[in-house]
């Protein structure tokens, strides 16, 4: 197992675009760490660098304490997943995985010993006489991975390797991929754009864009504490709901006034009481939860009594029915209409009106909510 250190990484190209700035990162020893971020954010690049692929511009490479910035690939001991598989088509399955011991000149015993251990971890077990064109997608994957695991590198290198994959095999391969990192020990770095992939299989993310790290962490840290905008809105599906606006304390607690005529007050002052002035408020879709409740309780919410209420006047543009739950998407009114359903809704012990029109996303139980697009809704 391999302790992988950047320490102040940069890549330069000729025409003075810089792919990657500044890059500080310690990637443990025997962990799987995912670096997530948009198409552009030097990821890949950042990947490349790792392998030997691309070379540094400013910075240190480090593989343990020694120094990896001028050693070729074939000299850092790597094992690399593409996204493309990069099989060798007139090749055997079996060959395709024995492919690097044979260009180490391996015994012939070693090697078949070798091989067949990595295709029953694998599930290839049945299929090494096959040739590359014989096999689906998932099959081919593993096969390359394989071929990686086979030379029992110090280090796993994935660019995207389920980009091509359908949905079901992606969802198959993550779990086999997680698998076998963790039954081989050795260090792995892995690069996806899907944020479904980083939460589900890795020990730590470092969320990049622009060339610049952003935040790094386990999937809870960077989910529920999120370091900035960015990362709080690249996180999460459907996005996170953003208002922008002022904070300011009063006697009953904190308020925040937002540019567009939302109000939101709280009558604990505790969480933040330490600040005010202009600032995001950003709330997660599944931090707004609706449940029907009689029409009198508007009068509550008008008095001042219902101190856990969200209230707005919305319009549902879009469902999306997913199984357990529903995405919905709102637009909200300036004017309330009159409305067809009035349900409650709360954002953790917080009350709110919004007013201005936006798009506002919300994860909904499927069981509980039975509105239909196009409906008015009035919530409070």
């Amino acid at each position: 197992m391999t302790l992988i250190t950047l320490d102040h990484l940069e890549k330069r190209y000729d025409n003075g675009f810089e792919a990657v700035r500044n890059l500080s990162l310690r990637l443990e020893s025997g962990k799987f760490t995912v670096l997530l971020g948009p198409s552009g954010c030097g990821k890949s690049t950042t990947l490349r660098m790792i392998a030997g692929l691309e070379s540094i511009t400013a910075g240190e490479l480090r593989f343990d304490n020694e120094r990896m910035n001028e050693a070729l690939p074939k000299h850092r001991d790597i094992g690399m997943v593409f996204q493309n598989y990069a099989l060798y088509p007139h090749l055997s399955v079996f060959e395709n995985i024995a492919f690097p011991l044979r260009l180490r000149r391996e015994a012939k015993a070693d090697v078949d010993a070798r091989v067949r251990e990595v295709a029953g971890m694998t599930g290839l077990a049945e299929l090494l006489d096959r040739k590359p064109k014989e096999l689906s997608g998932g099959q081919r994957q593993r096969v390359a991975l394989g071929r990686a695991i086979v030379r029992k590198p110090r280090v796993f290198l994935f660019d995207e390797p389920l980009s091509n994959l359908d949905a079901q095999l992606r969802t198959q391969m993550r779990v086999e991929i997680s698998r076998l990192q963790r039954v081989v020990g050795s260090t792995a770095v892995y690069v996806t754009h899907d944020q479904t992939e980083a939460m589900t299989m890795a020990d730590t993310i470092v969320v990049m864009n622009k060339g610049e790290l952003q935040q790094t962490g386990t999937p809870q840290e960077i989910y529920n504490n999120p370091a900035n905008r960015f990362v709080a809105g690249f996180l999460g599906s459907p996005t996170m709901n953003f208002f922008e606006g002022n904070f300011s304390q009063t006697p009953q607690g904190w308020h925040f006034q937002e540019q567009d005529g939302m109000r939101l007050h709280h009558a604990q002052s505790t969480i933040l009481s330490a600040f005010q002035g202009k600032a995001t408020l950003g709330i997660r879709p599944e931090n707004i939860a609706f449940t029907p409740f009689e029409n009198d309780a508007a009068s509550d919410f008008a008095n001042g009594s219902a101190e856990h209420a969200l209230s707005f006047s919305a319009k549902i543009e879009r469902i999306e029915f997913l199984g357990n739950e529903k995405l919905v998407y709102f637009s909200t009114q300036a004017e309330s209409p009159a409305p067809l359903k009035v349900l409650r809704a709360s954002i953790g012990g917080a009350s709110a009106d919004i007013g201005a029109k936006r798009t506002l996303f919300v994860k909904q139980d499927a069981s509980t909510f039975f509105n239909e697009r196009g409906e008015r809704i009035d919530c409070r």
